[in-house]
């Protein structure tokens, strides 16, 4: 949680290689964008996160290199995919109509962080860099200390830099952007050399079993393990993770990003070695993102909802209240879902 001139930063990012410290510059860029700029209501809340995370990926192009920031862009888009399979059109506009939100808790992430730094990558593609850095620090400038609307931000646009460079970018697709679901078709594509290599490592060892070379493996960041286990199919044989655990010991794993990707595979794999240290991890970590999705691979089927019910009462006392209570949604809703099938003859 960012706060001017302190942040409260989870312990989760630190995991010996200062691969997810793009956390840390994530809050650092709220100096700016969240803190001497903010959204007026939470309507506007890409404000904040969009702006943010483009920030975000340009201080880790600065300071890693664009492998990283492309790595991680790929990531967080993936996920946007995934989430948009299922989510809501009228969640996915930056601008959200009013009455949309019942809670502002009810935010889809990908969307106010995701698709709101890919709008202004957008722009800045368009533009390019010489244009479109001096005009973002204007904007922070001319709205400093302010609490703003996406309206406000669509007039400052329009005159400060589409009106001033004409033929660029139209009014259109700006809106398309603001005010429309999904992502628009122009949007800039990204993709990564080094994952390919963890395709080409992937697609080998599914086909072969031949684990990939441990000289290969053993360079691989944090990014690369991610969208290794991402890009698995949903289930695998138990047989199969055990070989994975055995030569890279994802199970019991202190990295929360590879945690929160393995323990999922694991459970709808049916591998349950993974089990014990999985709780452990459940009862010791209470960010939202991380064990979210542990325990709705959990709640899927009777025991690993029973599971994740003795875990939870575990854990609970110990966790904020909005995890909690996020929590104990996945559950009550997994309970009522199963009620119907128990008293069906």
């Amino acid at each position: 949680m960012e706060n001017p001139r302190l942040t409260f930063a989870t312990p989760t990012v630190i995991v010996g290689d200062k691969s997810l410290v793009s956390l840390v510059a994530h809050e650092l860029a709220h100096s700016w964008s969240g803190n001497l700029v903010t959204f007026a209501t939470d309507k506007d809340a890409w404000l904040n996160e969009g702006t943010t995370t483009y920030v975000q990926s340009r201080i880790t192009e600065a300071l890693y290199g664009r492998d990283m920031a492309d790595m991680e862009e790929v990531i967080d888009r993936d996920e946007l995919e995934q989430e948009y399979k299922t989510l809501r059109p009228e969640l996915q506009r930056l601008s959200l109509k009013p009455g949309t939100l019942a809670d502002p808790d009810d935010q889809s992430s990908a969307t106010v962080y995701t698709k709101g730094a890919w709008f202004l990558e957008f722009l800045e593609k368009r533009f390019g860099r010489d244009v479109f850095d001096p005009w973002l620090k204007g904007y922070f400038d001319h709205f400093a200390f302010q609490s703003i609307t996406t309206a406000q931000f669509r007039d400052y646009l329009k005159t400060t830099l589409i009106d001033k460079h004409p033929n660029v970018v139209t009014m259109q697709e700006v809106d398309q952007w603001l005010y429309e679901p999904g992502i628009p078709g122009n949007a800039p594509q990204v993709e990564s050399a080094k994952f390919a290599t963890v395709n080409a490592a992937r697609i080998a060892w599914q086909g072969s079993g031949q684990l990939p070379a441990k000289a290969v493996t053993d360079a691989w960041t944090t990014q690369e393990w991610v969208h290794f286990l991402e890009t698995m199919p949903a289930t695998l044989k138990p047989e199969q993770l055990a070989q994975l655990d055995a030569a890279y010991h994802f199970t019991g794993t202190a990295n929360g990003e590879i945690a929160m990707r393995w323990y999922p595979l694991a459970e709808r794999s049916g591998y349950t070695a993974a089990r014990e240290e999985m709780g452990k991890f459940l009862e010791k970590v209470g960010r939202r993102k991380l064990i979210l999705p542990i325990y709705k691979a959990l709640v899927a089927t009777p025991d690993g909802l029973a599971f994740a019910e003795q875990v939870f009462a575990k854990a609970r006392p110990g966790m904020h209240p909005i995890t909690a209570g996020s929590v104990q949604a996945i559950l009550d809703a997994a309970k009522a879902q199963a009620t119907p099938a128990a008293a069906a003859p």
